[in-house]
């Protein structure tokens, strides 16, 4: 009944004070600010984005269980894009749900503990979905230009070899830099400068994007190089 109220009593207020920002916990002497948009503005935004979680989950649902209840589906390409709307469906349901929440309201009412767990599945996530449509494209490769040696250079060993590293690299990637704090190495008195009560924001410090993205140049350097070179051959 409450609720209702306030929904009805924000309604009727004045465009002017629904946009005056107010704090996000008003018992708190750190909270950040939270800005009242109007009514049809909210209404509108989680209609539109609440369509968009819900396809998103369903849709790469119906795809995972798809491929795992049908037989005629279990193949080494199949395996992959389950993996791949696995990860989108995670990614729907972990991250994009509290994300429209929190956009709309414009504060973090989940508490802290799920906060860095929404920030970890956030990168680890998206990690495994490029890592996924990496080793999709490394398999549709194969398929193509050396369709003879493809059965055994794509078996489901080798697939299901690519979709553990994928999970695994991307979960240590994701809550490692979460909860150990590596993102904030270098920006420890800014973040604490900024940071305030009700806000669930990824920061990411220069020093964390070399460790963690430098390895990674001669890797993929080596990947196209290979890929060339087997271009190259296969004509």
């Amino acid at each position: 009944i409450i609720i209702r109220l306030n929904v009805l009593t924000l309604s009727f207020l004045p465009l002017s004070k629904q946009m005056e920002p107010v704090l996000c916990y008003e018992s708190r002497n750190r909270s950040c600010l939270k800005t009242i948009y109007p009514l049809p503005t909210r209404i509108t935004v989680y209609t539109i984005l609440g369509v968009t979680v819900i396809l998103t989950v369903c849709g790469n649902l119906l795809v995972t269980v798809s491929i795992a209840y049908f037989k005629q589906l279990h193949t080494p390409t199949n395996y992959l894009i389950a993996s791949l709307a696995t990860s989108d469906f995670l990614l729907g349901l972990l991250v994009m749900f509290p994300s429209m929440v929190q956009s709309v309201e414009t504060c973090w009412y989940f508490g802290d503990i799920f906060c860095k767990i929404y920030m970890s599945s956030d990168v680890m996530l998206c990690t495994t979905s490029i890592l996924n449509l990496l080793f999709i494209s490394l398999d549709r490769h194969y398929a193509v230009c050396q369709p003879l040696l493809y059965r055994r250079k794509m078996s489901i060993n080798v697939v299901l070899i690519m979709i553990v590293l994928s999970w695994s690299i991307s979960a240590l990637i994701g809550f490692g830099i979460i909860f150990l704090k590596v993102n904030l190495w270098g920006i420890e008195e800014l973040y604490n400068l900024i940071v305030c009560e009700g806000q669930c924001i990824l920061f990411q410090s220069q020093l964390r994007c070399n460790i963690l993205y430098t390895p990674i140049l001669p890797v993929v350097r080596c990947v196209i190089e290979v890929h060339f070179y087997i271009y190259d051959g296969s004509l």
